[in-house]
């Protein structure tokens, strides 16, 4: 016997609420691809044995790859034993995110410490106790931005794509519009964003490093949003941060981004983190919890949670934000993280990363076909065109155990390296290329 959520005379009156004619009627901004017309096939049960075993084919399927010169978002970063051996403690593993009252000092300095981190590396006043990743938290800097007057977010075409497909679902849901700033030589067109700005734009969204690898203009993009009165959010790669100026050193307004770099595998991607600081004087717009440290009656050291936006659970659709969980598990691996390589550790996966990726470039650049698709400077990731179909090309380095840069609409590809891409890796890449290529 099935179970009903609701009886057929309570669907009727939700209808009439609703001012809608049927149940699918509230499906209808859903894709038709993803409803199940004749309801959900849900298989009889298994035995543990037949579970396990059915997971293990599923699990076949997948391939890991030796070498990787993917990025895009998600990258492979040498990781410390020590962080797993940390992470994997079972007082660390909860499924339950502690409110006021439950929370341990344990939970709350590791929330303390991880935002202090986020504050060091980024320049920024103030810090959340994490997103669910670094496109969400994008999505909610633009939200934290929005003005009675000035709601419409404008975002560089040079964000990573699905970085701008959150913040446009997030503002379509808030009516708020989203305009995109077309780029030109793979960086924002500043002169474009000069015109677009009007009284009604409530922030620029950028990335630094872009998503095509490059380094953008961001002190001159600052420079002419604030002369406007508009807002600057940051979407900022955390180890390159140890490099180039952080978004604190030129006057952004709030800085995000993904905290996989810091420490936690790719996972066939994810959980992630994400991280979100800003200026001191956003603090009470800033959605999530902050952790804070006092003293308490003995005048002992002590860590409570000094914000948490209540009403944006009792406002409901009419909140800023909603959001009342945070990443802690993946905030405590990215905090072991940064404490095992330290500044100087961080500052040296940069950097070997960056003299990787120039290294790669330089080699492709020599094979014919595969010319560098930009001049400007780049950190870790760039695009070559590609004088063959890029998928034939990255079905051949997949036969040779290579996980390929990620191909791009218009034929060229992205490519990435970390400092996980020794010599002798980079060295095959470019010979398996050069045989395609002849």
């Amino acid at each position: 016997m099935g179970y009903l959520l609701n009886t057929e005379l309570q669907q009727i009156e939700m209808l009439k609420v609703l001012e809608l004619s049927s149940v699918k009627d509230v499906h209808k901004d859903l894709p038709s691809s993803l409803l199940l017309e004749d309801g959900p096939n849900i298989p009889y049960s298994m035995s543990e044995q037949e579970i396990l075993e059915s997971f293990e084919k599923f699990a076949a399927k997948n391939t890991v790859f030796p070498s990787i010169f993917r990025g895009a978002g998600a990258y492979k970063h040498f990781i410390p034993s020590i962080v797993p051996e940390m992470v994997n403690k079972e007082r660390f593993k909860t499924g339950y995110t502690p409110y006021q009252a439950e929370v341990s000092q344990g939970t709350l300095q590791s929330t303390y410490e991880f935002q202090t981190m986020i504050c060091e590396l980024t320049g920024m006043d103030i810090s959340n106790a994490s997103m669910y990743d670094g496109a969400s938290a994008a999505a909610e800097a633009v939200a934290m931005c929005k003005e009675r007057r000035r709601k419409t977010a404008l975002v560089s075409a040079s964000v990573n794509p699905r970085t701008l497909e959150v913040i446009q679902t997030y503002s379509w849901a808030a009516d708020s519009p989203v305009e995109v700033v077309p780029t030109k030589n793979g960086v924002i067109d500043i002169q474009a964003l000069e015109k677009m700005i009007t009284e009604e734009t409530a922030s620029i969204t950028i990335q630094q490093p872009n998503y095509f690898g490059l380094l953008e203009d961001a002190e001159k993009i600052i420079e002419i949003a604030h002369k406007n009165d508009v807002k600057v959010v940051m979407s900022v790669n955390p180890l390159a941060l140890s490099v180039l100026q952080t978004p604190g050193e030129i006057d952004a307004d709030i800085a995000v981004g993904e905290g996989q770099p810091l420490g936690i595998p790719m996972s066939f991607g994810g959980p992630y983190l994400g991280f979100l600081a800003a200026k001191g004087d956003l603090a009470r717009k800033i959605p999530g919890r902050i952790a804070g440290e006092t003293t308490d009656s003995q005048g002992r050291r002590a860590y409570v949670l000094t914000l948490q936006a209540r009403e944006q659970h009792i406002r409901r659709e009419t909140a800023s934000s909603n959001i009342c969980s945070n990443q802690a598990l993946m905030t405590i691996a990215a905090s072991v993280y940064m404490s095992a390589m330290g500044p100087e550790g961080v500052k040296d996966a940069a950097m070997l990363s960056y003299n990787k990726a120039h290294y790669l470039a330089e080699e492709l650049s020599k094979v014919k076909g595969f010319n560098l698709r930009y001049d400007s400077n780049f950190f870790h990731e760039f695009v070559t065109e590609c004088p063959v179909e890029p998928m034939k090309l990255l079905k051949h380095l997949e036969n040779n155990g290579i996980l390929g840069g990620m191909p791009l609409k218009d034929g060229g590809i992205l490519w990435c390296a970390t400092e996980m891409n020794k010599k002798e890796h980079i060295d095959r890449l470019v010979a398996l290329c050069k045989e395609v290529a002849e």
